[in-house]
């Protein structure tokens, strides 16, 4: 319903869609600027830092495209439009994650997914078959891990009522920070989004192994292909978090 809406005005649909693409591709020009001064970032060269870019990105932007109007859930929490939703014969969830659903965000994913073809170009790699396997599976983790913070964000809001730039933090803030090499960031915050907030499974451990660079944290060589197991566990907390918040609903006012 919400695509057929949004194709009704396609002049409106098109421009939508290019400013996000222009707005998604300026953080590209800013990585590019610092590169007009320097040779490497962190040790990583252009192709490299492209890489990082491009595999967080299309996995933010699948994620996005699936689930991220789940962000939205705190405004219907409040004006207690989630009860229709209640009655409906369909799962809660997928009402969520439909809801409003912006087909505009294509273009995000096409400008990051255009970033990453075009550093695949760059990159100097022996494309082993471990490496050709990891590329899809980095890219299908990273984007069940960001889902799953957005799920884990909207069962959040529950009890927050509005914590959709919370989510944000991790969402798009977990996006810029992996989109430059861990050895630019102190140890702590690597630590952090290792072991705490698991963003580094996103594409940082995978792309280590791609691109044949050091761990900063030191970890064992298997911790590069763990980015699956890492997305299934958070998955699962953020399926346990959503089912418990909205057992727990008891309406606005309640």
């Amino acid at each position: 319903m919400w695509m057929r809406s949004t194709l009704t005005y396609r002049t409106s649909f098109v421009l939508l869609t290019l400013a996000q693409l222009v707005t998604s591709g300026l953080d590209f020009v800013v990585i590019a600027v610092m590169f007009a001064h320097t040779d490497t970032l962190g040790g990583f060269e252009l192709g490299e830092v492209a890489f990082l870019y491009g595999t967080s990105g299309v996995a933010l932007g699948l994620a996005d495209l699936l689930v991220g109007s789940a962000q939205q859930v705190g405004r219907r929490i409040r004006d207690g439009s989630l009860d229709v939703l209640l009655v409906r014969p369909v799962p809660v969830f997928a009402q969520v994650a439909a809801d409003r659903f912006a087909l505009r965000r294509l273009g995000r994913l096409t400008q990051t997914g255009a970033a990453l073809a075009w550093s695949l170009v760059l990159l100097d790699v022996d494309w082993t078959w471990d490496r050709v396997l990891l590329l899809p599976w980095m890219l299908l983790s990273g984007t069940a891990i960001f889902a799953g913070i957005y799920v884990l964000g909207a069962a959040f809001q529950f009890w927050a009522a509005d914590a959709a730039e919370v989510q944000n933090a991790f969402t798009h803030g977990g996006n810029t920070l992996t989109q430059f090499p861990p050895h630019v960031f102190a140890r702590d915050l690597v630590r952090g989004v290792t072991f705490v907030v698991p963003l580094a499974f996103v594409n940082w451990m995978p792309a280590l192994h791609v691109l044949d660079r050091p761990d900063p944290l030191g970890l064992p060589a298997f911790a590069d292909f763990a980015s699956p197991v890492v997305a299934a566990a958070v998955c699962g907390v953020a399926a346990l978090a959503w089912r418990a918040a909205v057992r727990g609903y008891r309406s606005t006012g309640s």
